[in-house]
């Protein structure tokens, strides 16, 4: 903010809209960036990326941000060129355009920190402003029209942008078609309105322009839609996309001679509107979907949602109060049948309360990772190699302060996978790959309520030598003791640091965050000269959830759903547990190890055979495999508001944090899986001392 501080009340508001269209500009300028690779014009990217920074522009100047305004009109007034010359902009335009969204970007983050933006690099304005000659430079001479027939189309109604995409599409084989959209109350029946039609056509072309008619339009309506594009799909299949007849496929391509744009047949002007054969076309273009009466977006500020979170935690522990009290009623005697139906509705309405509380919190995983291809692009130009980046996260949701802390661990592990892990071009070839690295990130949402990402590349795997001996240890027998030595605070492979890497940060913080932040699990898979995959596990949320209570020596301890597979009595003990603590419990035939948690959290727990081992267990996996812990009694269910541990002095591995059971007293909520991982850590440094450690 360069004023003196008149507009800060709109400064949150100006945040929010400026970061949606950063990540928006980012991701159309990466598309025009594969266009110019290919030598092939983006008109609707180009066209996106304008907007954004004009809208961009204009609210910068509402709250007086110089630099930015600055940045955004040199960028504008090139892309405003580009979008004139039908979508094609010049190779050597495009890295001064990311460099002007990073700068952006910058200064945008200066203000977020309250801080005032830095003024605009005089380089990269002068940079911004030759971009405009250039384009003009680059520009395609005028080669075939595209001869619009009067009963197809609408000279008058194209921009030149749209004009070159359809000589485009016809230069490179395709059709240019006009398909007619006919709405009736039965295709209105069967979901079938303009805009589910532009989502199927759009399957199956790209759409150049929708324009809305009136009059004596197709099969006698009195409104249709004509939809411009250009396609190799069939007229069959084009018509069952938009409902069949009486919609219609028109060519737009006519054996007339090309007459100047805005002269159809004979060369008549045609005034903006007329009415010509097949429907007059409307003052207004079809550019956005109709809107819904109730719909629509309303911005909230994640403080309030937090503040609404809190309150429902609130609600929650309340409910847990009244729930002892109830339960004490009806041991003395009381009538409570009636107060007892009143606190299940209670219960279920709080669930719904959270349900929906939860469900305004949730973001698009796609959103989230939406920035890492511009990631990619810096470290493929910062490296010199070649890589491809693939995300497929589908419809994917989790709780925003879970995306807040798992971006960061992403980044580090894509940027680890191209610095690291692919080879260069040379090696690539000399090794039979493709030049072309692939780092593929994939997620799926588990019905415990887990969100499971899967990073892989096809680089060279991960060096168990070379790591050894970067931490000074012995070889690694096994990917999970590999990825044990990874995670060590300041261990680096690189001898030298770069700007992509070799400071020692980076899978410790992976780790740090995925397991001890959220509470997840973190996995590797690595083969020579084949690639590694990293498997991330990640609770949806952090805040409320379900949790089964348990007994061991005394104590009560909380443990989330999700993380527990199956409940089983210690019926089948195979092995009590001998010096270790471990023995073994059968589960369905299989022996699978058993741990007293009392003899886990406390040394001195008796630990007599069975007994020891509690008379319940809880089976959750451990790097992938089962392990059963052992309790004393099962308590049974209940939702519960984690509070997690922050202070770095009390935190401990294996503790996700405390919640409050509704007796107003601390209850420790575990992560069994990392509690036994913490565990097998210290007997092993213990071993290797030559002590021994139960």
């Amino acid at each position: 903010m360069t004023g003196s501080g008149e507009f800060a009340e709109f400064l949150p508001a100006y945040l929010a809209e400026v970061d949606e269209l950063l990540a928006s500009a980012q991701k159309d300028l990466l598309s025009v960036e594969e266009a110019v690779r290919k030598g092939l014009a983006q008109p609707r990217a180009v066209r996106e990326l304008f907007r954004a920074l004009h809208t961009l522009k204009g609210l910068s100047a509402m709250v007086d941000v110089e630099p930015v305004v600055s940045l955004a009109h040199w960028m504008e007034a090139s892309l405003r060129l580009a979008d004139q010359a039908g979508g094609r902009l010049p190779e050597s335009s495009v890295e001064p355009l990311v460099e002007g969204l990073r700068a952006i970007e910058v200064r945008v983050r200066q203000l977020g920190a309250g801080k005032a933006a830095s003024p605009a690099p005089a380089n990269l304005l002068e940079r911004l402003e030759a971009l405009g000659p250039q384009v003009l430079e680059s520009a395609p001479r005028p080669g075939r029209r595209v001869v619009l027939d009067a009963e197809a189309a609408f000279a008058s109604r194209l921009a030149p942008s749209e004009r070159e995409q359809l000589e485009g599409g016809l230069a490179g084989g395709q059709r240019a078609l006009r398909v007619d959209f006919v709405p009736s109350s039965e295709r209105a029946a069967k979901g079938l309105n303009i805009n589910t039609v532009r989502e199927r056509v759009a399957k199956l072309a790209d759409i150049v322009k929708v324009l809305p008619l009136s009059g004596a339009a197709a099969g006698g309506a009195s409104l249709a839609f004509a939809l411009l594009l250009i396609t190799r799909a069939e007229d069959v299949t084009l018509l069952e996309a938009v409902g069949g007849p009486p919609a219609r496929v028109l060519s737009l391509e006519s054996t007339a001679p090309a007459t100047p744009p805005g002269d159809v047949g004979a060369g008549t002007p045609e005034p903006p509107g007329a009415a010509v054969p097949g429907g007059a076309v409307l003052d207004e273009e079809l550019d956005e979907p109709e809107v819904r009466r109730g719909g629509g977006l309303l911005r909230v500020e994640v403080s309030r949602l937090d503040e609404t979170m809190e309150w429902l935690a609130a609600l929650v522990v309340n409910r847990s109060r009244l729930t002892r009290a109830v339960t004490a009623l009806t041991q003395a005697g009381a009538p409570t049948r009636e107060l007892t139906a009143i606190l299940q509705e209670n219960g279920r309405q709080l669930r719904d309360l959270r349900s929906a509380i939860l469900r305004l919190r949730m973001v698009r995983v796609g959103d989230v990772l939406e920035r890492l291809p511009l990631l990619v692009r810096g470290l493929r130009r910062a490296t010199g190699k070649a890589v491809r980046l693939e995300l497929d996260v589908g419809d994917a949701e989790l709780d925003k302060a879970v995306a807040d802390r798992l971006l960061p661990a992403l980044v580090h592990l894509v940027r680890n996978a191209v610095d690291h892990a692919l080879e260069t071009p040379e090696e690539r070839q000399a090794a039979g790959k493709p030049v072309e690295g692939l780092v593929s990130l994939t997620c799926h949402t588990r019905a415990s309520g887990q969100l499971v990402l899967t990073l892989r590349d096809d680089g060279k795997g991960v060096d168990a030598k070379a790591v050894a001996a970067a931490a000074k240890a012995p070889v690694p027998d096994s990917a999970d003791a590999l990825l044990d030595l990874l995670c060590r605070p300041g261990l680096s492979t690189r001898q030298e640091a770069t700007s992509t890497s070799g400071r020692g940060m980076g899978m410790d913080i992976v780790r740090r965050i995925v397991v001890e932040q959220l509470g997840g699990e973190l996995r590797m898979e690595t083969r020579k000269g084949a690639g590694t995959t990293f498997t991330l596990s990640v609770p949806l949320t952090v805040t409320l959830m379900d949790a089964i209570i348990v007994e061991c020596a005394g104590r009560r301890y909380a443990v989330a759903v999700g993380t527990v597979e199956e409940l089983i009595d210690v019926a089948g003990v195979v092995r009590p547990a001998g010096a270790d603590g471990v023995g073994l419990v059968e589960r369905r035939g299989a022996a699978v190890p058993l741990v007293s948690l009392a003899r886990l959290l406390d040394a001195t727990a008796p630990a007599d055979g069975a007994a020891g081992q509690g008379a319940k267990a809880l089976i959750v996996r451990q790097r992938g495999d089962p392990v059963a812990f052992a309790v004393d009694r099962l308590l049974g269910q209940q939702e519960i508001v984690l509070r997690p541990l922050e202070d770095p002095l009390v935190r401990v591995p294996g503790v996700a944090g405390a919640t409050d059971l509704g007796d107003g007293q601390p209850t420790l909520v575990l992560d069994l899986g990392a509690l036994g991982a913490a565990r097998a850590i210290r007997r092993k440094r213990a071993a290797r001392a030559g002590e021994w450690v139960s």
